[in-house]
């Protein structure tokens, strides 16, 4: 086949390369020229995910696989169309902004010829493939969806890092608008895709098809929503538990440890591309969601939580210095989108303090770009939030930060004995400890 993929970013690139792997012709689109020039190169334009640089080197060379800008190159006579271009939600009005994925459609429904399958993988309202995409790619193109071109959505449901490991793990969700649309989707993904057997769900591993692209759309945003008031749920858990002296983590432990209960762990923030973002496009057309609407509130109100628990533990921080160890959203990861930095950093300078970022990730010119005073550690500090539960810092000593007064572990990853005679607050804990 003559695949088209639409944005070559974190998951889209993967995705062409996993492609261009199972033995096909792969044209990848993206607006960024100087990713399309390194990828064009064999060479990936962002680092931390497994086996992508090697698999992309082969496709290059085995010419499998090229990138470009322009979608009069990319789009024509391709059998199948895969966008994965991002979609934003305001922050403040919590309004999805399709800004991008317009683009990104109007550019593809202008080159689309006769007899292609498009696939749109990014996480969308319930509702969005039909009532968005299907009349502007008719209206644009001229070209009928049913009879001239098939549209479904098929939701990208792998972590960044492990993107290979985790399209064989999961079953392919396919939507289509039709019967027919649902096959040609269905036989697409079977043609690029190879999946792991796996004894514990109730059907086979493969593509499964939902029935409706409103059927897939809703299964991406309650996947990653259940995760987001299931963290809702445990970070309030840990706020009640801190008030009244007991340990979160053997409650949780033990609940557990009864198959009916999957309590998530809490944390200081939820971040990431997903998680704080995808529960705002489910309310997006689920106003009633109230539930939903709380988990959401509550998880990004907690580095501002434990932040004022510092300042009440201290007696404020007006002038102090202060660290927050972590910019990135997850351990092991090179990326802050929506991470818990800004929010504690905010919270942090209202207080008064001196701000100041630490993460083994990041050079300091990164996190300068960043808007942040970048940390050595080894530097006098008055005050330390672990924020991203990297692995270097469940070696952190209070030894290796000079002057502490207080460490905030948001992640409980801190060890206790390393800290010793040091005032510390864990997250779900019950109560500081020396």
């Amino acid at each position: 086949m003559r695949i088209a993929v639409i944005a070559l970013g974190k998951i889209g690139l993967p995705l062409a390369v996993q492609f261009a792997d199972a033995g096909h012709e792969v044209i990848g689109i993206d607006i960024n020229e100087h990713a399309v020039a390194l990828i064009n190169d064999g060479v990936e334009p962002f680092p931390g995910e497994a086996q992508l640089q090697e698999k992309l080197a082969a496709a290059v060379a085995d010419g499998r696989l090229r990138a470009t800008t322009d979608y009069a190159e990319g789009v024509p006579r391709a059998d199948a169309i895969v966008l994965v271009v991002p979609l934003f939600v305001d922050d403040a009005s919590w309004v999805p902004d399709f800004g991008w994925m317009d683009t990104a459609t109007a550019s593809l429904a202008q080159h689309l010829t006769p007899g292609t399958l498009i696939s749109y993988e990014t996480t969308l309202p319930v509702g969005t493939t039909r009532a968005r995409w299907k009349p502007m790619i008719e209206e644009i193109s001229g070209l009928t969806e049913g009879e001239d071109f098939h549209l479904v959505f098929s939701p990208e449901r792998v972590l960044t890092g492990r993107v290979f490991q985790d399209l064989r793990r999961y079953p392919k969700l396919i939507g289509g608008l039709s019967p027919a649309g649902a096959e040609r989707a269905r036989e697409f993904y079977e043609a690029v895709l190879a999946f792991d057997e796996r004894a514990d769900l109730p059907r086979a591993n493969g593509v499964w098809d939902l029935g409706s692209a409103e059927a897939a759309e809703m299964a991406k945003l309650a996947e990653t929503t259940y995760r987001d008031v299931n963290i809702g749920l445990a970070n309030q858990f840990a706020v009640y538990a801190d008030s009244i002296g007991v340990d979160v983590y053997q409650v949780i432990e033990a609940c557990n440890s009864q198959p009916y209960s999957h309590i998530h762990r809490p944390g200081i923030a939820v971040g990431g591309h997903c998680i704080p973002v995808y529960p705002r496009l489910y309310l997006s057309t689920d106003a009633d969601a109230e539930i939903v609407r709380t988990a959401r509130k509550f998880n990004a109100s907690m580095p501002e939580r434990l932040v004022a628990r510092a300042v009440s533990t201290l007696g404020g921080v007006e002038g102090m210095r202060a660290v927050i160890l972590g910019a990135a959203y997850r351990g092991g990861v090179k990326e802050t989108a929506f991470s818990g930095v800004f929010a504690t950093a905010e919270a942090l300078r209202s207080a008064g303090a001196d701000v100041r970022v630490h993460d083994p990730l990041y050079s300091d010119q990164e996190l300068a770009r960043l808007g942040f005073e970048t940390y050595t550690i080894g530097e006098e500090i008055d005050l330390a939030i672990i924020q991203t539960d990297h692995a270097d810092y469940r070696m952190l000593a209070a030894t290796d930060l000079p002057g502490v007064k207080l460490l905030v572990d948001g992640r409980n990853i801190s060890d206790a004995v390393r800290w010793r005679g040091t005032p510390r607050i864990v997250l779900g804990k019950g109560h500081a400890a020396d």
